[in-house]
C-alpha cells in the first residue's frame, strides 16, 4: 500500500506586517493574524498630553519672587492661585520645622536623642569621622547642616563614629544611619553609593523621598528637580556652543589646506 502523501501547504511569508495584497489575502482567510494597529497616534496622543499637562504645570515649584517676576507674562488670576498656594506651603512648613539645626550628640544622649525621638518621625544620624582627613566626611557633614535648614521638619543628628560605636573604623565613615519607630530602618557605609565626594542635595533629598520622611509633591523638592533640569539644559546648550565653534575652526583650518 503506498504511503499517503501530506496534503500541506507551506504558504510563503516573507513579512507578516507588511502591507501587501498577499498579506491581505492571508488575513482574510485568518492565516496570519491582522496587523497591529500604528503606534504613532498614540505617541503624537501622549506628546499632545505632555505639552498640555507642561504648560498647565508650568509653575509648578517657583517660589514667591520667580512668581512676582512672571507679572507681565501671566494671567493675574492664575499667578494669584499659585501664590496662595505658596504662601499656605510655606506656613505649613514653617509651622513643621521643629529643628532647622544638627545635633551633635554623645554616646550617652543617643537613646534619647535618636531611638526615641523616632517614635514620632524618622531621625538620620551621620557617624562623622574623627580625622579631618576624610574628605567625604567633611562634604557629608556641610549637606547636613544644608539639610537641616532645608527640611526643618526632619532631626539630624551627628556623632563621631568611634564614639558611637567602639572601635568603629574610620574607613567607614561617613556612615548614614537613618532610624524610624526606634529602628534603623536603612544603613549607608560611605558615600560610594550616593556620588562618593560629588554628592549633593539632590542625593539627600532622594534619601529623605525613599524613607518617606518628605512626598514626591513637596514643593522643595519639585523646585530642586527644576532647578537641576535648567543646570542640565545649560551644560547641553555650553556644549553645543562649543561644538560650534570646534567645528567653525576645524572648517578654517579646512579651507587654508
Amino acid at each position: 500500500m503506498a504511503a499517503s502523501m501530506d496534503q500541506r501547504v507551506n504558504v510563503p511569508i516573507d513579512d507578516p506586517n507588511a502591507d501587501t495584497e498577499w498579506n491581505d489575502i492571508l488575513r482574510k482567510h485568518k492565516i496570519i493574524p491582522e496587523k497591529p494597529p500604528s503606534p504613532t497616534p498614540l505617541i503624537e496622543e501622549a506628546i499632545i498630553e505632555g505639552r498640555r499637562l507642561a504648560h498647565e504645570n508650568r509653575l509648578e515649584g517657583k517660589d514667591l519672587d520667580e512668581l512676582d517676576e512672571l507679572e507681565d507674562l501671566e494671567d493675574e488670576n492664575f499667578l494669584q492661585k499659585y501664590r496662595q498656594q505658596r504662601v499656605q506651603e510655606l506656613a505649613s512648613l514653617s509651622k513643621q520645622a521643629l529643628h532647622g539645626t544638627v545635633y551633635p550628640i554623645s554616646k550617652p544622649d543617643y537613646s534619647r536623642e535618636v531611638t526615641d525621638a523616632s517614635q514620632t518621625g524618622p531621625v538620620l544620624v551621620n557617624l562623622v569621622s574623627s580625622l579631618g582627613t576624610n574628605v567625604e566626611s567633611r562634604v557629608l557633614s556641610e549637606l547636613w547642616r544644608t539639610a537641616a535648614r532645608e527640611y526643618g521638619e526632619i532631626k539630624f543628628c551627628e556623632i563621631k563614629g568611634d564614639m558611637a560605636i567602639e572601635g568603629y573604623p574610620d574607613k567607614n565613615c561617613p556612615t548614614i544611619l537613618v532610624y524610624n519607630k526606634g529602628d534603623i530602618v536603612k544603613q549607608i557605609v560611605t558615600l560610594m553609593t550616593l556620588g562618593g565626594a560629588r554628592i549633593g542635595m539632590a542625593q539627600i533629598s532622594n534619601l529623605l523621598l525613599e524613607i518617606g520622611a518628605i512626598q514626591d509633591n513637596d514643593i522643595r523638592v519639585i523646585k530642586m528637580r527644576r532647578n537641576a533640569e535648567d543646570e542640565e539644559d545649560e551644560k547641553r546648550d555650553k556644549g553645543g556652543i562649543r561644538s560650534s565653534k570646534k567645528m567653525t575652526v576645524e572648517d578654517d583650518d579646512e579651507d587654508w589646506d
